[in-house]
C-alpha cells in the first residue's frame, strides 16, 4: 500500500490544533509559510508580502485544517504567539567540526544552573539540524517577542511575530520528532525575567509612530528584498550586506522579526546567483552588526 505523506502531516496538523497551537501550511519539504494555496511568486514583493500574514492565517479550525492539507503534503508551522506559546530554540554549531564550540543546549543547561534551576521537563521536539524546541505555555497578560541570542549564543526564542516547525515535518536534513514531556510547562518566572526586561519610559515610542514604523518597515522589506533579488552579477554579495544591515535596525527596533528577515534576504540572494553558504555568513554578520549598533530607535527614519 502507497503512503500518502498528506495523511501523517494532516495527523500532525490536527494533532498540535487538539493542543490549542495555531497550525498554517509550510512549503512541502521546507519551512518558509505556503500560503496561497503554494501559488507562485510572480514578483519579489509578493513573495514578501505573503510571508508576513501566516500569523493571522494560522488556525485551530479542523475543517480548514483538513482542506489546507488536502490540496498538498505541507510541513506543518506553529504560530507560537496565537498559541500562547514561548518556545525555546537550542540549535546546533555550523561548524559540526568543531568540537570545542558549545551548542545551544549546553549553553541553556548552563544558563539554568547558574539561575539555581535544573533544565525545565516540557514538551520539546528534536529539529532536522539535531538541535531541540523546548515548548513553554507564555503567561497570561504578557506580549513576549522572538529574541535571538538574549539568552545565549544559539539560544534563540519564538514568541509574537514567530513560528516553529511542528513534529513530523520533514525537511532535506531529516524529520521534527517530539522526543518527551507530554505536557507543556509553564515558562519559568526566571526566564521570563531575562526575555521581559522592564520598560525604559523615556524610549517608549507612542503607538502611532510604533504603527507608522512598523509599515515603514515592511515596505524597506520588500524594497530592499527586491534590490537583492534583482542583483547583478558583481554586486550580488554587496547588495545582500547592505540590505541586511539597513534591515537590522528593525529587528533591533522589534518592528520585523529576524528570522522573517533572514528567509526573505536569503531567498532573494539564492535567486540572484549566491550559493546557501555565502547568503547565510553575510547575512548572520550583516545582521548582528547592524542589532548591536541600532539597540536605541531614532524619532525619524
Amino acid at each position: 500500500m502507497t503512503h500518502d505523506p498528506r495523511t501523517a502531516l494532516l495527523r500532525a496538523a490536527l494533532d498540535a490544533a487538539e493542543r490549542g497551537w495555531h497550525v498554517f501550511p509550510l512549503r512541502p519539504g521546507g519551512k518558509p509559510p505556503a500560503l496561497h494555496g503554494e501559488r507562485a511568486c510572480t514578483r519579489t514583493g509578493e513573495c514578501v508580502r505573503r510571508h508576513l500574514k501566516w500569523e493571522q492565517r494560522a488556525t485551530t479550525d479542523p475543517e480548514r485544517i483538513r482542506a489546507a492539507w488536502s490540496r498538498a503534503p505541507f510541513n506543518v508551522g506553529i504560530a507560537t504567539g496565537p498559541s500562547g506559546l514561548l518556545v525555546v530554540d537550542l540549535d546546533v554549531p555550523k561548524d559540526k567540526g568543531s568540537s570545542d564550540a558549545p551548542g545551544g543546549a549546553a549553553t541553556f543547561a548552563a544558563l539554568c544552573e547558574r539561575a539555581g534551576h535544573t533544565v525545565p521537563t516540557t514538551y520539546r521536539v528534536r529539529t532536522a539540524s539535531g538541535g531541540e524546541h523546548l515548548y513553554f505555555t507564555a503567561p497570561d497578560g504578557v506580549r513576549l517577542s522572538n529574541t535571538a541570542g538574549t539568552i545565549g549564543e544559539l539560544v534563540d526564542t519564538r514568541a509574537w511575530g514567530g513560528y516553529v516547525v511542528a513534529a513530523g515535518s520533514t525537511t532535506p536534513a531529516g524529520t521534527y520528532e517530539a522526543l518527551c514531556g507530554p505536557e507543556t510547562a509553564v515558562l519559568p518566572s526566571w526566564l521570563q525575567t531575562i526575555l521581559q526586561p522592564a520598560p525604559k519610559a523615556s524610549e517608549a515610542p507612542s503607538v502611532a509612530m510604533a504603527g507608522q514604523s512598523r509599515r515603514y518597515a515592511d515596505v524597506a522589506l520588500v524594497n530592499e528584498t527586491r534590490n537583492v533579488a534583482t542583483a547583478q552579477h558583481g554586486e550580488r554579495e554587496r547588495k545582500l550586506f547592505v540590505a541586511a544591515r539597513a534591515l537590522g535596525r528593525f529587528v533591533a527596533w522589534g518592528d520585523l522579526p529576524r528570522h522573517v528577515v533572514e528567509q526573505a534576504l536569503q531567498e532573494a540572494g539564492e535567486a540572484a546567483g549566491l550559493t546557501v553558504s555565502e547568503c547565510r555568513s553575510t547575512l548572520r554578520s550583516a545582521l548582528n552588526w547592524s542589532i548591536t549598533h541600532n539597540q536605541t530607535r531614532r524619532e525619524t527614519a
